[in-house]
Order: structure tokens, then sequence, then C-alpha cells
């Protein structure tokens, strides 16, 4: 699994111009699933995403997680993470697992995060979705949950 988390001040999710999810601060996270990941791939990535010191203290370090700041997490599916446009100018999105694979593990790390403590809202499954956010840092990290 690969999430792409980018600190945010704000941020929604639109689909079919109806705001489905919105935070006031917290991440933003785009998460994609191939087709070796499992359970475990989903608990790393939620841990992760959960314990990450990337906010600051009250002396300007980052030293503090999302809960110990009281923000909440945006989470919107993302295949294309595992685009592959190493060929030609069309990317390849085989190595993206097929969407009922993807569907559960990516409901299964927003459940995580939720038994995290977190709120978690999320965008649609497989729709097309507009995410407006305001990069706070900016802060941008890449996980990925194979080494």
């Amino acid at each position: 699994m690969r999430a792409l988390l980018q600190r945010s001040k704000a941020a929604s999710v639109r689909v079919g111009g109806e705001t489905v999810g919105a935070i006031d601060g917290g991440l933003v996270v785009l998460l994609g699933v191939t087709h070796e990941d499992t359970e475990a791939d989903a608990v790393y990535l939620a841990e992760k995403t959960a314990g990450l010191r990337i906010f600051e203290d009250e002396e300007g370090k980052m030293n503090l997680s999302i809960g110990e700041v009281g923000g909440a997490v945006l989470s919107v599916s993302q295949f294309t993470l595992y685009g592959d446009a190493r060929k030609g100018r069309r990317p390849n999105f085989m190595a993206a697992a097929r969407p009922d694979a993807a569907l559960a593990l990516y409901e299964r790390y927003n459940a995580l995060l939720r038994e995290r403590g977190l709120a978690v809202e999320t965008g649609r499954f497989g729709e097309m979705m507009e995410v407006s956010l305001v990069n706070w840092g900016p802060v941008t990290l890449w996980l990925d949950s194979k080494a």
C-alpha cells in the first residue's frame, strides 16, 4: 500500500457538486493499493499515519502526532499512485489492485485510524472526485508499506 500524506489546514472532497468529506485541519491521505497488499499493510500504514510526529509543538518543532493536535484525516482512494509512466506517455495502472480488493483494504485502513481515535472523513471510492486542500508547511510525505 502507498499513502501520500499532506498536512493541511483545511480540505474537502466533492463528488458531483456535493461535498462528501471535509476537515478543518489535519492530514489529507491519498491511498493506493496493489495486488499483494494484505491486512498487515493496512495496519502498518494506519499506525504510521496516526503516529507520525509532523505537527509543531509549542517550540515550533515537529514533535506531535495528528491525535495530539486534535486533527482529522481526509482519506481519498487513489489507484493512480500505482501508475507506471516509465514507458511511453500514457501511464500503465496494472500494478493497482482490482477494485473489490482495493475497497476492502481502503475501508480497513480508515477503520484502523478510527480505532486509534481519529476523526476520518472520506471521498467516494471509484468516483470522480474534486479534492481541495490548503497544504500547511507544506509538509508532504510518501509512505510505502513495502520496504
